[in-house]
């Protein structure tokens, strides 16, 4: 994949991809843990690093749900929306919205050419429902 993305294959990058495969919508704290356990002696930095050249890369999506911290995830390139609780912050994956509401099309493109349309659903997991 790195390859793929004319990108330099390093310990850390190959590390980091591999974290966030393993943990989807983990914070950069997660996956400091989770690239620690394979290197220990990486640095944060270098995490920070790849995190930010895999997603420019495309290789990752970083998403942002308000009031949370940055999370990464490696489903990309599909239009997925997420669903996030308001108790305990878990978040899933929504393949497609559907129905009449909420609406994907833009009332007023203001002259833009959209291609992504980013839905986040907020609630309460089942266990935090019950």
């Amino acid at each position: 994949m790195l390859r793929d993305a004319t990108l330099r294959v390093t310990r850390p990058r190959i590390a980091v991809l591999s974290a966030v495969h393993a943990h989807p919508h983990a914070d950069t704290d997660s996956i400091i843990r989770a690239v620690r356990g394979e290197l220990p002696e990486v640095s944060h930095q270098a995490v920070y690093d790849s995190l930010h050249t895999l997603t420019d890369a495309g290789l990752v999506r970083r998403i942002q749900p308000a009031g949370s911290v940055a999370r990464y995830e490696s489903r990309v390139n599909d239009n997925h929306h997420h669903v996030v609780c308001r108790s305990c912050n878990a978040i899933a994956d929504v393949d497609c919205a559907v129905g009449a509401t909420p609406c994907l099309t833009a009332s007023d493109d203001h002259g833009f050419t959209l291609d992504e349309a980013e839905v986040i659903y907020w609630g309460l997991c089942p266990t935090c429902a019950a």
